[in-house]
């Protein structure tokens, strides 16, 4: 039976059931469909082969997209950290998950 706080994603054509708040749903769906974009660049560039790698790559200029905003806009350092802290808790579980059917 599904969470009826999970919202199912969409990345790489790979689907993710996630728990999120009623309240969080289309931030959640837009930073679905942001990673999705960065990952299908980078796999498209062709100078990444994986997933895991792909992900990470992904992560990294998310990361440095969000550390230069910091930059830019004065954004507290502590709240990206905790952001990204976030989304890659989130990330992880889900590539968790997903190996775990794969097995």
């Amino acid at each position: 039976m599904a969470d009826s706080n999970a919202i199912n994603i969409k990345i790489m054509g790979k689907d993710y059931l996630v728990a999120c708040s009623e309240n969080e749903k289309q931030e959640l769906i837009r930073s679905a469909e942001y990673l999705n974009d960065k990952m299908s660049e980078i796999r498209d560039s062709g100078k990444i082969i994986g997933t895991d790698r792909i992900a990470v790559m992904a992560a990294l200029n998310i990361a440095h997209e969000l550390l230069n905003q910091e930059n830019n806009e004065d954004i507290s350092q502590n709240a990206i950290r905790s952001r990204i802290m976030s989304m890659s808790n989130k990330i992880e579980d889900a590539l968790y998950k997903n190996r775990q059917f794969e097995i």
